[in-house]
């Protein structure tokens, strides 16, 4: 089944539920970087999160940048979320991998690391994008995530993240984001019996495995507060932007002395996009051809 973001809100509009299923787009990513089991469950709770911020905004061509960097051995990680469902990531050092935490689960924050930053970044589509950076709270992506929306939008906030990796590959992930709006925010019995709720949740991941959907999820969450299931189901998929014309473009700002070196060293060039671990090859002919555009060029502005 393709993996879906669902929306819906409660409490006559006060309450704002957004759940999505990342499995597939996760195991993509997985594939694509060949990482390892924490590094997996790092990315994926990272790409989850930013569909599920996403979600909110106006413009379709908006996105979210999620950044993370810690003092742990993965190093970091980036995430590009948008509005229209597609999602890229990449981790800075995808083979290191770490014994379970006490609990027996990925330990996500010790990989990551609790001395750094998080920093997010809104691009609404128009004028100049939005940042923020906060401190790191526990390198767990999760509670960084929700400090984040607490301290930097100012919105209660309860995020909930979740990824299970097996000897195949990724078995379940996905996540939830509640929010209090500000016409129920006031309402301190409604957010502490959200809080409540959210306290008896032991994580995401065994919902799903235990077969749950996301709508029954949320009808067992705020089912009782008047829960409005909202038309209109997404898929969300891994989607990286890059070709190889943009490939050739990159090469091209390297001048023709480069190019040149290229040719005579290694008899052409590759690269490959952080994003998405794609490699794109260019022969001698073709960087020939670029450095004849850039004699071109030079030509012209003479």
């Amino acid at each position: 089944m393709a993996d879906q973001l669902i929306r819906a809100t409660a409490a006559a509009g006060g309450i704002r539920v957004v759940g999505v299923t990342t499995t597939r787009l996760t195991e993509v990513a997985r594939q694509r970087h060949e990482l390892s089991y924490v590094a997996t469950a790092a990315l994926g709770r990272t790409m989850t999160a930013g569909l599920l911020l996403a979600s909110s905004m106006k413009q379709p061509q908006s996105r979210v940048n999620i950044r993370v960097k810690g003092n742990g051995p993965l190093g970091g990680l980036l995430v590009d979320a948008g509005l229209d469902g597609t999602v890229r990531g990449y981790v800075e050092k995808p083979q290191v991998e770490l014994p379970p935490s006490e609990n027996g689960k990925l330990n996500v924050g010790a990989a990551i690391g609790q001395d750094g930053y998080l920093y997010v970044v809104r691009d609404v589509g128009y004028g100049y994008p939005y940042s923020s950076t906060v401190e790191l709270v526990s390198g767990e992506i999760g509670d960084d995530l929700t400090h984040y929306l607490a301290t930097s939008e100012q919105t209660p906030s309860a995020l909930v993240l979740g990824v299970f990796v097996g000897a195949e590959g990724v078995e379940v992930a996905g996540g939830l984001l509640l929010q209090v709006l500000p016409k129920a925010a006031q309402d301190e019995a409604l957010v502490t019996l959200l809080e409540e709720r959210l306290s008896t949740l032991t994580g995401f991941t065994p919902l799903l495995r235990a077969g749950k959907t996301l709508p029954q999820i949320f009808e067992e969450l705020v089912g009782d507060l008047g829960l409005e299931m909202l038309p209109g189901n997404q898929i969300v998929q891994f989607s990286c932007k890059c070709t190889r014309d943009r490939m050739l473009g990159a090469l091209k700002l390297l001048g023709q002395d480069e190019l040149k070196d290229m040719i005579a060293v290694d008899h052409g060039a590759e690269a490959v996009c952080h994003f998405c671990n794609e490699k794109y090859h260019a022969d001698s002919e073709q960087l020939q051809d670029l450095i004849n555009q850039l004699d071109a060029q030079q030509a012209r502005q003479g």
